[in-house]
């Protein structure tokens, strides 16, 4: 926290530009606060609601637990988006000053901030938590409070920046022919505040969860699996905390190393991760030497972590076949166009798939075997849960990356509004944009496959709750487990149809606001300024109106099938929303990805470049990808934790009901 202040006061003193710059960053300021406070105000009141009904249900402990895990989340959020709001403005004058390289160091500083920040609030509030309370199973209330916020905040923003977006392109690009982010489009300040309230408020929120909620987790299983022989049991509790203290030194010792060099920029990236990584194992490796089957798992962590990078780099950069395959099919039109990108999205499932099955199968290899409910297997289960808090132990140097995204996203959105000169876009700007979009592209990748890791651990924490009558009539063709998993492999596809759908209702208005205003007289000769709160307003409204349905969804299912048809139903509703959100999420996120990098390999000129037939049809295609990329896919993500974590929070009160 202290290096995040640092770097804080680093990027504070850089300069901010000044005249029409400003006024373009001023806007994107106010829409985005305004929002903020629009969306805190029904997750403050949720959040006071839902603490009296675990404070009735379960327990003082975990009321406070949850306001603590809520507030924690929401500040996340906070951060991501005054971080970002302070250094987009400052590398667009970075830009202009001095070029690339100046502009690369202002973003990834605000990155820096937000990366170490997130990790160390995370740290303390967990370890305050267990230092009053001594026991993580009073802690569930506080994974139960990330996620909800998380997932609130992920929700709402990716409704707003999506709904923004495009209608803002469709108009703007496809419609009218002019420019991304032409100043004379009402809907360019919506769009530009969306990236800070979807891709840092969101991802910020949405990444602290995964961090908070995979530690507490395997300190959970760590007090449940205690009373097994084994001499872990009084590290298994504290362990996942000492994990994630060391990789936060391993981070700090990383983010200098964050550089741009004479080869790819992508390539700064992959040095900082890197460094961070290496450290991180030594340090590991130190007090993990007596149990050379957990440090296998935290090694193993590390390379799901890596090769998720890899994998989605390959996926959504215009380097790479898979979206230059997506580009030149949009010669032949849109549908083409979606056609493949719906493809490649499909095809990029199997890797990360394959790469967590391998990573279950070498840990409990690694850790005694397969031998079903025994020490070993509980063993085993405990070391999945050790390989998911090492690969998110590393967020500090993800969430840093990650946030870099979405400002170099908008300061090529104030350069362009700004009406700098062109060679600060091309020089600068568009290729830090391009680079942003697969740092994106690869986060979520990440925060995907850790989700789906902590998942499995949080099914495990709630099977080890469950009575052993309950365990022992456990059978994958019992009806009841059946029943549940039909009905849980059904609620990803219910609920990121809800944010498809929202995502397309918030744009239909934007949509019809920008027509109407460029009918209006002065609008497109640029002589009288658009009305650009109209748009923020109509994006702020649909987002808070549209985001309760899925919010409800998400935490009220596994209550509603768990009293009604019990605990057996209720693990087989968990498995199967584990099963089918780790893949739909993959394919949405990278899907996506791809789309958005189509259309920028087309506007630098492949195909015909801007204003072609080529470049019409991959805007088409990045419109689709924008609703699956930012924000129905990567909501998959806090969807299934909350799913778990209510579950594993209300499993007292669930299984007291069905024995009455």
């Amino acid at each position: 926290m202290g290096v995040s202040l640092f770097y804080w006061l680093k990027l504070a003193s850089r300069d901010e530009g000044s005249g029409r710059v400003r006024e373009v960053a001023a806007y994107i300021r106010q829409g985005a606060h305004a929002f903020l406070r629009e969306e805190l105000i029904p997750v403050a009141i949720g959040t006071v609601v839902l603490a009296l009904l675990i404070l009735l249900a379960v327990g003082w402990q975990n009321s406070l637990s949850f306001v603590v895990g809520s507030a924690s989340s929401a500040l996340a959020g906070y951060v991501g988006i005054s971080t970002s709001l302070k250094a987009n403005v400052r590398s667009v004058s970075a830009a202009v000053r001095g070029g690339l390289r100046d502009a690369f160091s202002a973003a990834y500083e605000g990155g820096a901030v937000m990366g170490l920040l997130v990790v160390g609030v995370a740290l303390v509030g967990i370890s305050s938590l267990y230092l009053a309370f001594g026991d993580p199973l009073k802690m569930v209330g506080y994974m139960f409070g990330a996620s909800l916020v998380s997932l609130f905040m992920r929700v709402g923003g990716g409704i707003y920046t999506k709904g923004a977006d495009i209608g803002t392109d469709l108009v703007g690009k496809v419609e009218a022919g002019i420019p991304e982010d032409d100043p004379r489009n009402p809907g360019v300040i919506a769009d530009n505040v969306g990236d800070n309230v979807g891709d840092c408020a969101g991802m910020g929120a949405d990444l602290f969860e995964t961090y908070a909620v995979t530690i507490v987790t395997a300190m959970v299983l760590g007090e449940l699996l205690r009373g097994l022989p084994s001499q872990l049991s009084e590290l298994a509790v504290q362990l996942p905390l000492l994990i994630g203290g060391v990789a936060a030194i391993a981070t700090v010792l990383g983010v200098p190393f964050v550089r741009v060099g004479a080869g790819r920029i992508m390539n700064a990236f992959y040095k900082g991760l890197a460094v961070s990584s290496v450290a991180a194992l030594i340090l590991d490796y130190a007090f993990l030497k007596s149990f050379p089957g957990l440090f296998i798992s935290v090694l193993v962590g590390v390379v799901v972590l890596v090769s998720m990078y890899v994998f989605a780099e390959y996926f959504t950069s215009y380097e790479f076949q898979p979206v230059k395959r997506v580009a030149a099919k949009s010669q032949t039109g849109p549908a083409i166009n979606i056609i493949s990108g719906m493809a490649n999205g499909l095809r990029s499932t199997a890797v990360p798939v394959l790469v967590v099955a391998a990573a279950i199968m070498a840990v409990f290899l690694a850790n005694g075997g397969f031998a079903p409910f025994g020490p070993s297997f509980y063993a085993g289960v405990y070391a999945v849960s050790i390989s998911a808090v090492s690969m998110v132990s590393l967020a500090g140097m993800v969430i840093s990356i990650d946030t870099f995204g979405p400002i170099a996203d908008n300061a090529g959105g104030i350069a362009e509004m700004a009406g700098l000169p062109q060679e600060v876009r091309s020089g600068a700007t568009d290729p830090l944009d391009s680079v942003g979009n697969t740092t994106k592209a690869t986060t979520k990748a990440y925060a995907i496959a850790s989700a789906a890791l902590a998942t499995i651990s949080l099914f495990a924490a709630f099977e080890l709750e469950l009575p052993a009558r309950y365990v022992s009539d456990m059978f994958i063709f019992d009806p009841l487990v059946l029943v549940g998993m039909f009905i849980g492999a059904m609620v990803p596809f219910l609920f990121t149809s809800m944010l498809m759908e929202a995502v397309g209702s918030t744009a239909f208005d934007v949509v019809n606001e920008i027509r109407r205003q460029f009918k209006l007289e002065g609008v497109m000769d640029g002589s009288v300024k658009p009305d650009y709160a109209a748009c923020v307003s109509i994006s702020t409204r649909s987002a808070l109106k549209r985001l309760m349905a899925p919010a409800l969804l998400a935490a009220g299912g596994p209550l509603v099938v768990g009293f009604l048809l019990g605990p057996l139903a209720l693990t087989g509703y968990i498995f199967g929303a584990i099963i089918t959100g780790f893949p739909i999420a993959v394919w949405m996120t990278t899907g996506g990805g791809a789309w958005d990098n189509a259309k920028k390999y087309v506007e630098m000129g492949a195909h015909g470049g801007k204003n072609s037939e080529a470049h019409k049809a991959a805007v088409v295609g990045d419109t689709v990808g924008d609703a699956t990329k930012d924000t129905a896919g990567p909501a998959v993500n806090p969807l299934i934790k909350v799913i778990v974590t209510v579950s594993v929070l209300f499993a007292p009160l669930i299984i007291a009901f069905n024995l009455l």
